[in-house]
């Protein structure tokens, strides 16, 4: 399998760098290196690509707005490589396949390499679907593509950032400009706003039950409800969350889809 390779980034040792590092691998074959956003988009337009490594932040457009230009259907498989690893959220909203943090280890980018193998390998065995899909788009602005949301987010943990799958997240706080995931005895801080975490999280299994809270719905046990206004609710390590009018709507309208 040759696998097509950009490499973005602005700075030239890190995209010699990991070429080096791609070259150990016989399939990746790294066909260009640009400086930034501008350059990969104009590269883009003339050039079949099969995989980005993108720097989010570099002179004058971003990352991000190198997949708002080209359109996030449009773009290649993308792995985002970063000294930042407070873009994770909005890195898998763009549905960016992975998200490696500078300086990049070899381990690490190994396990990387076999995702984009696996996600390129769907691709090209998937164009029945996507030329059924396209007819599907062509019939009229009712075909709507399916949403997806995110399986695991990309957290802190001390010095080193970890993959949380989101099944075994239990509750979400507010925590002043950060946001905190409780997972079984476990503490993650995430410098992201209830509202764009709320994005990605499946709203069938995700519920926001109050303004500084969002639940897991299997993780709840039971509901008290008090009248018209906050209710509590239980969740089965015996945690007690409070539930607003609002929360309690959110709550029956999941169970509904």
């Amino acid at each position: 399998m040759s696998i097509r390779t950009l490499i973005v980034d602005d700075e030239k040792l890190a995209r010699t760098r990991m070429i080096r590092m791609l070259s150990f691998d016989p399939d990746m074959q790294v066909c260009g290196e640009c400086r930034n956003s501008r350059e990969a988009e104009e590269f883009l337009k003339v050039n079949q690509v099969d995989v980005v490594f993108l720097d989010i932040q570099m002179p004058g457009e971003s990352g991000f707005d190198l997949i708002q230009t080209i359109g996030v259907r449009q773009m290649p498989v993308t792995v985002f490589v970063t000294a930042h690893d407070h873009y994770a959220v909005k890195a898998f909203e763009v549905h960016a396949l992975d998200y490696l943090t500078k300086p990049v280890e070899e381990e690490r980018l190994a396990l990387t390499i076999d995702h984009v193998k696996e996600r390129i390998a769907s691709r090209r065995n998937g164009l029945a679907e996507v030329t059924l899909r396209n007819m599907l788009e062509a019939l009229g602005p009712t075909v709507r593509p399916a949403v997806t949301y995110a399986k695991r987010l990309l957290v802190p943990d001390g010095a080193k950032t970890i993959f949380l799958d989101v099944d075994k997240i239990e509750w979400i706080e507010a925590a002043d400009y950060c946001v905190t995931i409780h997972s079984g005895q476990r503490e993650f801080t995430l410098r992201e706003s209830m509202k764009e975490l709320a994005k990605i999280l499946d709203p069938a299994r995700f519920v926001r039950i109050h303004r500084s809270v969002i639940v897991n719905l299997a993780q709840i046990r039971e509901v008290f409800r008090e009248g018209r206004g906050e209710s509590t609710a239980i969740l089965t390590n015996g945690r007690r969350l409070r539930m607003s009018q609002t929360g309690w709507q959110a709550i029956l309208e999941a169970g509904k889809k």
